[in-house]
């Protein structure tokens, strides 16, 4: 795979992935809602060890909706979701599709979090949708020394 680059919108963050996603799926959940003002956030799965972030970040911590505590990463400058990762999955982030500088290199492959999703949401039943949380994308988890 040729990396991936991407980054916030001043272009103060930046970012390069050097392997394939694990999953790439849009949520719905009401948390989301609210990071992506209103609609679903649109997201890849990836491993920590191939992305690079340059720049500073500014984290948010709060309790997701599927009881996770998630760290969530924003552009301090230009306010971005950058992406962030789940304490439960350190090994993993949670990367925007809209940072990527090509976003139709990776689109979604499933939408979670349906039943959360407000009566005019706009669903792609053409992908498989989750009503809530899919369990966690089997990776194996880095090697501790």
């Amino acid at each position: 795979m040729d990396a991936v680059t991407g980054g916030c919108l001043c272009g103060a963050v930046r970012y390069t992935l050097t392997a394939e996603p694990v999953a790439a799926r849009q949520c719905w959940c009401r948390l989301c809602q609210y990071l992506a003002a209103g609609t679903a956030t649109a997201n890849l799965i990836v491993s920590r060890e191939a992305l690079a972030l340059s720049g500073l970040l500014t984290e948010y911590v709060s309790i997701a909706d599927s009881g996770n505590v998630m760290r969530r990463h924003f552009c301090p400058t230009c306010g971005t979701p950058i992406g962030g990762l789940a304490d439960a999955r350190e090994h993993l982030y949670v990367l925007r599709i809209g940072t990527l500088d090509d976003p139709d290199l990776y689109p979604p492959q499933s939408t979670i979090w349906t039943d959360a999703a407000p009566r005019w949401a706009v669903i792609d039943h053409d992908l498989p949708t989750l009503p809530g949380q899919p369990p966690a994308p089997v990776t194996p988890a880095p090697e501790t020394a």
